[in-house]
């Protein structure tokens, strides 16, 4: 088989920054994603109706025919009257991120059951809770497992709530989605957490271009993701939280971030026929996003042509998560 083709994919949990750099991010998700769930931790954050507009028409600017899919951020004492106004605006998430557990969350939130009546008010309104699932102060490989009960305390006080729990990156959580109903629950996978491990990370010299939160884990953790993607189970889609740093910022600062959007498909791709299972691709990528977020599948549709190529060291200044790596397929076509 020489090309493949796909209804055109969804990435639904993505960052594009803000001001010029904007620009090339949203151009590079667009090469091969017709829609992107859009973070809103941006300076200043994305929190009120005007807000949410201004970023949702920058984006179009930027890439026209990419459609993105507009968050809100959830601080502390937010207002529920508000939830309403900013889905008029367009907002199909918020999103809840703990004090201090990544990228501009220091205005993040520490008492969660102080935010329940806005969690209501989401309920009421049909829109997505999305939550970054760790627990600063934890230990860091801990982090995500020390979120369950908060995830379960969510869930359990509102039902019809849909719930998704980001880049998961334990084979633990795994356990703990599948037991939830797959219509109001779901996690999104990355795919830094497909590809890499501790070992990758450090094991050797120290990378910073795959530090990320939350860490990659184990080779088990790893396998454990794999086998849920491949299996079509209807809980997990992708969502690669592709996070641009310039390359000071993670070689000097250790920012946390993987950057994997221009080549997020390709090497899905790559993956899901190194381990025969390139059929699933589609409903990974293309289908079950949708369908939890009560979207219609894309239209589109994008063809890849099998061809040897290496990942590129450099974009915009941002070293990729993959740079160096020697990929199969590549995207030729996007249509719609």
């Amino acid at each position: 088989m020489q090309y493949l083709e796909l209804r055109a994919p969804d990435d639904m949990h993505l960052h594009l920054r803000q001001g010029e750099a904007l620009i090339h991010y949203a151009r590079d998700a667009a090469r091969s994603f017709a829609r992107g769930l859009v973070m809103p931790n941006t300076i200043p954050p994305l929190t009120s109706p005007d807000a949410v507009r201004e970023c949702g028409s920058r984006i179009r600017r930027a890439a026209p025919g990419f459609t993105p899919l507009l968050t809100f951020k959830i601080l502390p004492n937010m207002d529920p009257g508000l939830v309403h106004s900013l889905k008029e605006a367009g907002a199909v998430a918020g999103k809840l991120y703990p004090e201090g557990v990544t990228t501009n969350a220091e205005d993040g939130v520490r008492d969660v059951e102080a935010l329940f009546p806005v969690f209501e008010a989401m309920a009421g309104e049909d829109l997505v809770l999305c939550v970054h699932a760790e627990i600063p102060g934890a230990p860091v490989f801990e982090r995500e497992v020390a979120f369950h009960e908060t995830f379960l305390r969510i869930h359990r006080a509102f039902p019809s709530l849909r719930l998704v729990f980001e880049h998961i990156s334990d084979a633990r959580t795994l356990a703990l989605i599948r037991d939830l109903p797959a219509d109001r629950v779901a996690g999104t996978i990355t795919l830094h957490h497909l590809l890499f491990t501790l070992e990758d990370l450090m094991g050797g010299a120290l990378n910073p271009h795959l530090f990320c939160k939350p860490v990659v884990k184990t080779a088990d953790d790893r396998k454990a993701l794999r086998e849920a993607v491949f299996s079509g189970d209807p809980h997990f889609f992708f969502g690669s939280d592709s996070a641009p740093h310039p390359r000071a910022h993670k070689e000097q600062k250790g920012a946390a971030g993987c950057y994997t959007a221009p080549y997020a498909l390709e090497a899905l791709a790559s993956l899901f026929e190194a381990h025969g299972v390139l059929g699933a691709l589609e409903g990974f990528v293309s289908e079950r996003g949708a369908r939890f977020y009560g979207l219609p599948r894309n239209e589109g549709r994008l063809v890849l042509r099998r061809e040897e190529w290496t990942v590129p060291e450099e974009y915009h200044d941002v070293v990729p998560a993959c740079a160096g790596m020697r990929l199969t397929w590549r995207v030729v076509e996007k249509e719609g």
